[in-house]
C-alpha cells in the first residue's frame, strides 16, 4: 500500500505524556509555510483523514521508530479502503493552555507568518496528564509522503525551501546567466532594517512612504532624506494594511486587532476607530475622490466605509474564505478582490455613488440601511473570475486599460481582461517558486511587477508576457508592493525590512557642446540650442535586441568637427554606437545603417576624430577612427571601471577610490587624487576646473587634479555644471546648490522633482528633467556672486552690490561675520541687538553707543564698557559706568586714568550714599589719610581710627580718640617702620589710550547713499564737544550740584539735609568740565581701530558638534545639557556637575607667563602633532573615554561579588551617569556603549530591590518577592548562581516550595559549583510535588519586566513606560517622574536617542 499515493503518509508520531500516551502523526512537509485550503471542503476532508492514534493500536508496533518519536509510515485510521485525494492544506497547530489545571489540552490552529488561520469551529481538545507541559506545538499535514519540518513560532518563520522540481528550475536559470538569475544590481534608492514589513503606501505628492510591521508598528519615512519621520503604535498587534489619502494629511491603517485607524499625520494621532470587521484585517485603500474606505478581512467581508461620517455604507459579501485584498478602480466604480476561495471578484459600486451624490429621504434611508444590514445592491458583483488552483493572496486594476492582474498560491501570476458585459483570462505568467504575495502594474510603463515568498521581485513585460528581470534577496521573504501614482519608483516588504527602488535609470544621457546639448529621448538623438531654445530630432536610435531593463543610453559624447555622436549603454553587458550625422539629415533616418557598434564599458571622443574604447577585461583603452577600426592600444595605470574626456589626448580614468589623469600618447600619469566613487565629470569651459560627483560628495579639482575642497551632502547628487565666473552649480534630490572656489556652498533653490543641469549662463540654468524635456530655470544668483566678490576681493563689485540688490538674511550675515567683515554685515541689519553685536566685534564703537541708547539695557551699557575699555576710549567706559551707576568700577577708573579729583567727587558720592566701603576705597586711591580717619570714626571704628591717625603722624587727632577710648586705646606695634600708601601715578593722565594705527576700511564710509554725509557729521561732531550732548554724559559739577550721586535725582533730594548738616559745602566747588568724550571724538576721527581677536578653539569645537560630551570640553555647559535633555530627557543634571567641571578642566592646560599676568588656558586636542596644520583644530581631548567605563565595570563586578551592595552601586551609578559624556569613533563602540547601559542598567534594579530588600524586616512576602524579582535581572552567570541561591533559600524557609524549586531548578541550569549544586538538589527533593504556603505576585511562567520605582511586575501585554536613557520601564503612574535607575531623566519623556560618536552623524 505503501506504493499508492495517498494510502500512506509519511509523519512524526509525537507522544502526548499519559499511560501510553496518544500519538499525533503527522507529515513533514518540506514547506516550512503552512499552506491554506483551496476550497472550504478541504478542511472538513483532513479532518476525516487525520486522526490521532493510540500506542495500542495494531499499527504502532509495525513502527519502531513510533517508539522513539521517529519518522514512520502510519495508515489513515479513518479511509483505510479508500485513496485520499491530493491534499491542498497544510496547517500548524498550537497545543495551547489547558483550561483547567488537569484538564484536556486545546489544540488549536495557529498562524505562521502571518498565513492561514482557523476559526474556532476547527479547534481539537486533547486529553492531558498533571505532568504535561504547557504549550507544545504539532504540525499536522496532510500533504502525502513528504518530509517532516518542525514546526515554528510566528515570529521566527523562516522561507520555506523550493521543492526538488522548483530547485531544478533555479539550477538551470543560474547556469543559463540570464537575466533571470538576478545578476542585475537593483537601483535600491533607500532600505530599511526592521520587523516585517506587511503593508506599505508611497504619499503621492511627498517623498514619504507609510510601512506597517508585523510588530503592530507604523513608520512613515523620508526615503529622499532616509530618514524616519515618525511612527504610530496603537494597533494591537501585526498592522497588514496602510494607505494614504490622495489630497488630505490623513492616512488609514487595519490590523489584526479587528480595527481600522485613520490618522492625521500632522497633528501625529489617531482620529478615530472604525469597527465592524470580526477578524483579521488584510489591505485599507482610499477612494481617490469620494470620502470611502474600503477594507478586506479575513472575516470574508469587504466593508465600504464614509470616513467622513464614520460609518460602514456597504458590506460585499460572497467570498467564502479569507479576502485577502481589495482596493478601488483608479477611475471606474469598481472594487477588485481576491480570496483564498480561489477567486477574484469585480464588484460594481455605482449605485453606491449614485446613493452618495443624490441621497434619499429619510425612509428611503432607513430602508437602506436595513438593505445594508442582510445584504443590499449598492454594490453587486459584476464579474467572477476563476482560474487559479489555490488561493488568491492579490489583484490589482491596470492605471489606465481595462486589465486585471492576480497573483496566488499556484505560484502564478494572471492577466485579465474586462469589458462591459464579462471579463476572460488572457495569459498566466509562471516563473515563481512559491507563493506569490502581491502584483500590480507599472503606473508609467508597460510592466507588471510580482513579489514571492520565494525571496524574488520578478518584473514582467505586460504586452509580450515574458519575465524581463528578476531580483533576488538570500533570506527574507517578500510580503507586500508598492508602486509611486506618479514616478518610477516602486518599494517591497520583506521579512527584516522594506527597499525602496527603480526598474531603470532615469537619467537622461546627454552631452553640451558650445551653445548646443545633444540628448536622447524616446529613442531619438535630438539636439536643443540655447540661444534659440529650440528642439530638433536628429535621428532615431537603434533599440536594443533583448528584452531587459536599463538597456537605454548611459552616457553620450559629442564630436563638434565631425558632428559625430558616441551612445553608450549596457547592452550585451556593455556597448557602444557610432553615428555621423550629416549636417543637413536633422529627422531623417536614411543614414541608420552607418552606425557602427562595438562592445566597451564606456567609449569617449578624445580627439577631432578619435574615440577611446575602455576594454575592462584587459584593462587597456582602444583607440579607434570614425570607421571603427582600432588605431592604437593602450594599457592603462590603474584598474579602471569608467573613463571620462580630459582634454585632446587626455583621459580621466576613475577606480573604485581615486581618479587619474592619463596621457595616451606619452602614456604619462598627468595627476592623480583620491576621491570616493565617481560617477559624474563635469569640467569648466575653460578647461582650467573639474567638478567629480559621487553619490554623496562633491570633489572640486584643477585641472591637474590639485584638490581645491571637498563638500558632502546628506542625499544624493545628481548633477552639475559650471557658470562664466567659476562657481559649480549643482543639484542634489531636491535642491539647487552651488560652490564657490574655497568650498563655501548655500542653496539656490529648493525643487519638486530632480532635475540635471546642462548649463548656467547669468540667472539662467538650463536643465532636462527625468523625462528627456528640455527646461529654463531661473534663479537669483546675487547670494552667490556676493561671496564671490568677497572671496576674490572685488570690492568695488561688493560696494554696488550691496547698494542696488536686495541681499538680506541671517545666512548672509553670519558668512560676513565668519569671513571678518562684520562691518558690511551692519549694513544689513535693522534689529537693534544684532547691530549691537555687530558693531562690537567691528569695533565700532560709535554704532555700538546708538544701539545700547536704543537698547537701553544694563547688561548692553556693561558689554559696551568692557569692549571701549579694550579699545582705550576712557569717554565711553565713564559714560557706560554711568549709566549702569557702577560707582566702584568708575572710581577705579578715575585712578588709572589721573582723574583725581574725580575721585574725590566719587568719594564725596559714596558719602552722600552711605556707602562706607567705597568710601574708604577712594580715600585709599587718594593717598588722604586724614579723610580715611575721618570715615572709620564716623563708622564708629575708634580703634582703627586711633591706630591710623597715630600711625600717620596725626597726633591731635589721635590724643583726642585716644581720650574717647579711656583704658581700650590699642598698642601700636614697636620696631615697625611706618609708610605712606600713596595710590600709584597712571600711565597715562587724562586721555584715551594709544591705539595702534591701522588703514582705512575699504567699506569706510561708503555702506550707503549717505555715507558721505555721515562723515561729514563725524568731522564735524570732532570739534565740538558732543560727549555730553550726545551721550547724556553727566559731569561731575552737576553731580555736586544736585547734592546726589547725580544719577539719580530723588536720591539726591531724599540726601540734601544730610549734605548740609554734614557740613558739606558743594555749592563753593569749582568743579573742572570733562573733557573725555572729545578725546574720543578725536580717537574716532585718527582712525583708530582695534585688531579683531581670533577664534578660541573651545568655539570651533561647539561649532558642528552635537556631542554633549564636547561642548562640556568646551565650557559651554547651557548647550550641553540642551543636547542632553534632547538626546536622553535628562532633566536633573545635579549628579552631573561635578564631571562635567572634571571634564572641562581636563580638556585645557594652563600656562602661567608672567607673575602679574593672568593664567592662559590652553585647549588639548585630540591626537594632536607637531606635524598637524595650525588651521585645523580637531576635536578635544576627553577624560573620560569607554576603556574606563569598562575598567569601572569589572570594579562594580568584584564589588558585587564581594557583597559590597551599596559600593557596588554607586559604582555602577557613577558610569551609567558619565556615559552620556565619553565619545567613541566607530559605530562597533557605539553598539558597545548601548549593550553597557542595558548591563549597567540591569544591575542598578537589582542591587535598589535588594537593599529594599534588607531594609524590610516584618514583610516576609514583600522580601521573597523582591528576591523572585532579582532573579529576573540579566547578570553575570555567578552573580545569577548567588542570587537564585539566596532566593532559593529564602522562599524554602517560608515554605514556599513551589517557588524554591523552579529557583533550585534554575540554579542547576546555570552550572553551580559542588556546593551549590548539592544544595539545590537537597531543595528540590524536599519541595518534590509541594505547593507554596502563601502567595505571591511571582509568576514565573509569565514573561515580565520589573518597574524600577514601585518595584513590581510589568507583565507581557501591561502598558508601561519607559526611560528614555536608561531604558528602564515603569508603571504608566511614574509618568512624569525622574527616573529612579538612572536619576537622570523623565520617565516617558521625547528623546532622539544616545548621540555618542560623529560616525552617528554622517
Amino acid at each position: 500500500m505503501a506504493g499508492e499515493r495517498g494510502w500512506w503518509m509519511a509523519g512524526t508520531l509525537v507522544p502526548v505524556p499519559g499511560g501510553n500516551g496518544v500519538w499525533l502523526g503527522h507529515d513533514g512537509s518540506d514547506d516550512a509555510t503552512p499552506r491554506r485550503p483551496g476550497h472550504k471542503d478541504n478542511m472538513a476532508c483532513a479532518r476525516r483523514r487525520f486522526q490521532t492514534i493510540d500506542t495500542a493500536s495494531p499499527l504502532v508496533p509495525s513502527c519502531p521508530a513510533a517508539r522513539t518519536g521517529g519518522t514512520a509510515t502510519v495508515a489513515a485510521a479513518s479511509c483505510p479502503h479508500r485513496p485520499i485525494r491530493p491534499p491542498v492544506l497544510h496547517m500548524q497547530w498550537q497545543l495551547a493552555r489547558p483550561y483547567q489545571s488537569n484538564g484536556p489540552y486545546l489544540l488549536t490552529p495557529r498562524s505562521n507568518g502571518g498565513r492561514a488561520r482557523l476559526p474556532p469551529r476547527h479547534h481539537r481538545v486533547l486529553p492531558r496528564s498533571p505532568s504535561s507541559p504547557r504549550s507544545k506545538a504539532f504540525l499536522l499535514s496532510t500533504e502525502p509522503h513528504t518530509i517532516l519540518s518542525p514546526p515554528r513560532s510566528r515570529s521566527t518563520a523562516t522561507a520555506p525551501p523550493l521543492s526538488s522540481e522548483a530547485k531544478g528550475f533555479a539550477s538551470d536559470a543560474s547556469v543559463a546567466g540570464d537575466d533571470e538569475t538576478g545578476a542585475v544590481k537593483m537601483l535600491t534608492k533607500f532600505e530599511t532594517k526592521s520587523n516585517r514589513v506587511k503593508g506599505l503606501s508611497f504619499h503621492p505628492r511627498r517623498p514619504w512612504i507609510l510601512a506597517s510591521l508585523h510588530s503592530g508598528v507604523i513608520q512613515m519615512w523620508d526615503y529622499r532624506m532616509g530618514t524616519l519621520l515618525d511612527r504610530f503604535d496603537e494597533h494591537d498587534g501585526p498592522v497588514r494594511g496602510v494607505h494614504f489619502h490622495a489630497t488630505q494629511p490623513l492616512f488609514v491603517s487595519g490590523g489584526d486587532d479587528y480595527k481600522i485607524k485613520v490618522w492625521n499625520y500632522k497633528t501625529h494621532r489617531c482620529l478615530f476607530t472604525l469597527h465592524g470587521h470580526l477578524d483579521y484585517i488584510r489591505t485599507v485603500h482610499f477612494h481617490h475622490e469620494y470620502p470611502w474606505i474600503v477594507s478586506a478581512s479575513d472575516d470574508q467581508t469587504i466593508r465600504i466605509w464614509n470616513w467622513q461620517s464614520r460609518t460602514c455604507v456597504a458590506v460585499l459579501t460572497g467570498h467564502n474564505h479569507y479576502v485577502m485584498c481589495a482596493s478601488f478602480h483608479p477611475k471606474e466604480d469598481l472594487v477588485v478582490s481576491a480570496s483564498l476561495d480561489q477567486t477574484v471578484r469585480v464588484w460594481d459600486i455605482g449605485a453606491l455613488r449614485k446613493k452618495t451624490v443624490s441621497p434619499a429621504d429619510d425612509i428611503l434611508r432607513l430602508t437602506q440601511m436595513n438593505t445594508d444590514l442582510f445584504g443590499g445592491v449598492d454594490a453587486v458583483v459584476k464579474y467572477v473570475l476563476e482560474g487559479h488552483d489555490r488561493g488568491v493572496n492579490w489583484a490589482s486594476f491596470h492605471p489606465t486599460l481595462p486589465l486585471i492582474v492576480s497573483g496566488a498560491d499556484d505560484r502564478q501570476v494572471k492577466l485579465w481582461r474586462m469589458n462591459d458585459t464579462k471579463a476572460w483570462e488572457v495569459d498566466t505568467l509562471r516563473g515563481h517558486m512559491n507563493n506569490v504575495s502581491c502584483v500590480m502594474f507599472h503606473a508609467k510603463q508597460d510592466i507588471i511587477v510580482s513579489n514571492s515568498e520565494d525571496k524574488s521581485i520578478r518584473i514582467w513585460d505586460a504586452t509580450k508576457r515574458t519575465s524581463i528581470q528578476t531580483f533576488r534577496r538570500e533570506h527574507d521573504r517578500f510580503w507586500i508592493l508598492a508602486a509611486h501614482p506618479e514616478m518610477n519608483i516602486l518599494a517591497a516588504g520583506h521579512d527584516s525590512g522594506m527597499i525602496v527602488f527603480k526598474l531603470e535609470r532615469e537619467r537622461p544621457a546627454f552631452s553640451v557642446s558650445g551653445d548646443t546639448v545633444f540628448y536622447v529621448k524616446d529613442r531619438f538623438l535630438r539636439f536643443f540650442e540655447y540661444a534659440t531654445q529650440k528642439e530638433v530630432q536628429l535621428a532615431p536610435i537603434r533599440r536594443p535586441g533583448s528584452v531587459s531593463l536599463n538597456q537605454s543610453p548611459r552616457t553620450l559624447s559629442y564630436s563638434p568637427t565631425e558632428n559625430a555622436v558616441l551612445i553608450c549603454s549596457d547592452v550585451d553587458g556593455g556597448s557602444y554606437e557610432l553615428y555621423i550625422a550629416p549636417k543637413d539629415s536633422a529627422g531623417r533616418a536614411d543614414y541608420l545603417q552607418d552606425a557602427k557598434k562595438g562592445a566597451g564599458g564606456s567609449a569617449v571622443f578624445v580627439a577631432r576624430n578619435r574615440f577611446a574604447v575602455l576594454e575592462k577585461s584587459s584593462n587597456q583603452v582602444l583607440v579607434k577612427n570614425l570607421k571603427n577600426e582600432i588605431v592604437k592600444k593602450s594599457p592603462l595605470p590603474i584598474a579602471t571601471d569608467a573613463i571620462y574626456y580630459s582634454g585632446t589626448g587626455n583621459l580621466l580614468c576613475k577606480a573604485e577610490d581615486r581618479v587619474t589623469i592619463f596621457d595616451l600618447q606619452q602614456r604619462l600619469i598627468l595627476g592623480e587624487l583620491q576621491a570616493p566613487a565617481v560617477k559624474y565629470v563635469v569640467w569648466s569651459s575653460d578647461m582650467e576646473s573639474v567638478a567629480l560627483l559621487s553619490k554623496h560628495a562633491v570633489v572640486i579639482a584643477s585641472k591637474k587634479l590639485v584638490h581645491r575642497c571637498t563638500l558632502h551632502e546628506t542625499i544624493r547628487v545628481k548633477s552639475g555644471a559650471w557658470d562664466e565666473n567659476g562657481v559649480f552649480i549643482y543639484t542634489t534630490l531636491n535642491h539647487i546648490k552651488y560652490c564657490l572656489p574655497n568650498g563655501d556652498s548655500g542653496i539656490i533653490k529648493t525643487l519638486d522633482v530632480p532635475i540635471y543641469i546642462t548649463r548656467v549662463i547669468g540667472n539662467n540654468i538650463f536643465c532636462l528633467d527625468r523625462d528627456g524635456k528640455n527646461k529654463l530655470i531661473t534663479v537669483d544668483a546675487s547670494e552667490y556672486i556676493f561671496k564671490l566678490a568677497l572671496l576674490r576681493k572685488r570690492y568695488d563689485h561688493v560696494m554696488s552690490m550691496i547698494k542696488n540688490s536686495q541681499l538680506c538674511g541671517q545666512a548672509v550675515i553670519s558668512y560676513l561675520q565668519q569671513k571678518g567683515f562684520p562691518e558690511v554685515a551692519l549694513h544689513f541689519v535693522k534689529d537693534e541687538k544684532t547691530r549691537f553685536n555687530l558693531a562690537l566685534e567691528s569695533g565700532n564703537i560709535q554704532i555700538a553707543v546708538a544701539s545700547a541708547k536704543e537698547i537701553d539695557d544694563k547688561d548692553h551699557w556693561y558689554r559696551l564698557g568692557i569692549e571701549a575699555l579694550r579699545q582705550g576710549n576712557v569717554g565711553i567706559v565713564e559714560y557706560a559706568y554711568q549709566r549702569t551707576k557702577n560707582f566702584d568700577r568708575l572710581a577705579f577708573l578715575y585712578l588709572i586714568t589721573g582723574y583725581m579729583d574725580k575721585v574725590g567727587f566719587m568719594c564725596k558720592i559714596a558719602g552722600q550714599n552711605n556707602n562706607l566701603m567705597g568710601q574708604f576705597h577712594n580715600a585709599l586711591y587718594l593717598g588722604d589719610a586724614k579723610k580715611r580717619v575721618e570715615i572709620l570714626e564716623n563708622a564708629g571704628q575708634l580703634p582703627l581710627a586711633y591706630t591710623a591717625a597715630a600711625t600717620h603722624g596725626l597726633t591731635e587727632i589721635a590724643d583726642r580718640l585716644a581720650a574717647e577710648l579711656g583704658e581700650n586705646v590699642p598698642s601700636l606695634p614697636e620696631g615697625k617702620s611706618r609708610s605712606l600708601l600713596i595710590p600709584p601715578a597712571p600711565l597715562t593722565a587724562s586721555g584715551d589710550w594709544p591705539l595702534l594705527r591701522v588703514m582705512h576700511g575699504i567699506f569706510e564710509g561708503g555702506l550707503d547713499a549717505t555715507g558721505k554725509a555721515d562723515l561729514e557729521e563725524d568731522d564735524e561732531a570732532a570739534g565740538a564737544d558732543w560727549g555730553d550732548e550726545d551721550l547724556d554724559m553727566v559731569d561731575a559739577s552737576e553731580v555736586m550740584a544736585n547734592g546726589g550721586d547725580g544719577f539719580d535725582a530723588e536720591e539726591g533730594d531724599a540726601n540734601e539735609e544730610d549734605g548740609e548738616e554734614g557740613g558739606w559745602d558743594l555749592e563753593d566747588l569749582e568743579l573742572p568740565e570733562a573733557e573725555t568724550p572729545k578725546n574720543a571724538g578725536n580717537a574716532r576721527s585718527a582712525a583708530f581701530v582695534a585688531p579683531p581677536p581670533g577664534m578660541p578653539v573651545s568655539l570651533i569645537w561647539t561649532q558642528k558638534s552635537s556631542l554633549a560630551g564636547e561642548h562640556v570640553a568646551a565650557g559651554n555647559f547651557d548647550t550641553a545639557m540642551r543636547l542632553l535633555s534632547r538626546q536622553l530627557g535628562i532633566k536633573n543634571f545635579a549628579p552631573l556637575k561635578p564631571l562635567f567641571l572634571d571634564l572641562h578642566m581636563g580638556s585645557h592646560s594652563y600656562l602661567c607667563a608672567l607673575a602679574t599676568a593672568p593664567i592662559i588656558p590652553v585647549a588639548v586636542e585630540k591626537g594632536w602633532s607637531e606635524s598637524a596644520s595650525p588651521n585645523v583644530r580637531g576635536p578635544p581631548a576627553l577624560v573620560f573615554t569607554f576603556s574606563q567605563m569598562e575598567d569601572r565595570l569589572k570594579a562594580a563586578y568584584k564589588a558585587t561579588t564581594e557583597g559590597k551592595f551599596p559600593e557596588a552601586l554607586r559604582q555602577f551609578l557613577n558610569i551609567l551617569h558619565t556615559i552620556p559624556l565619553i565619545v567613541v569613533d566607530s559605530r562597533r563602540e557605539v553598539d558597545e556603549v548601548k549593550e553597557l547601559i542595558e548591563i549597567v542598567k540591569e544591575y542598578i534594579l537589582g542591587l535598589r530591590m535588594e537593599l529594599k530588600r534588607k531594609e524590610l524586616k516584618d514583610d516576609v512576602n514583600r522580601q521573597q518577592e523582591l528576591a523572585a524579582y532579582f532573579t529576573n535581572c540579566k547578570l553575570q552567570r555567578v552573580h545569577m548562581r548567588l542570587v537564585l541561591a539566596s532566593a532559593m533559600a529564602l522562599c524554602y524557609k517560608q515554605k514556599n516550595f513551589a517557588t524554591a524549586e523552579h529557583f533550585a531548578r534554575m540554579l542547576l541550569e546555570n552550572s553551580p559549583n559542588e556546593a551549590q549544586a548539592k544544595r539545590a538538589r537537597q531543595v528540590q527533593q524536599q519541595c518534590n510535588g509541594k505547593k507554596d504556603s502563601c502567595e505571591l505576585n511571582y509568576d514565573y511562567r509569565n514573561p515580565f519586566v520589573v518597574c524600577g520605582a514601585t518595584y513590581v511586575p510589568i507583565y507581557r501585554g501591561q502598558k508601561d513606560v519607559s526611560c528614555p536613557y536608561c531604558g528602564s520601564r515603569f508603571v504608566p503612574s511614574v509618568e512624569g517622574q525622574l527616573c529612579t535607575i538612572c536619576e537622570l531623566a523623565v520617565v516617558g519623556a521625547d528623546a532622539s536617542g544616545l548621540l555618542c560618536s560623529p560616525t552617528q552623524l554622517r
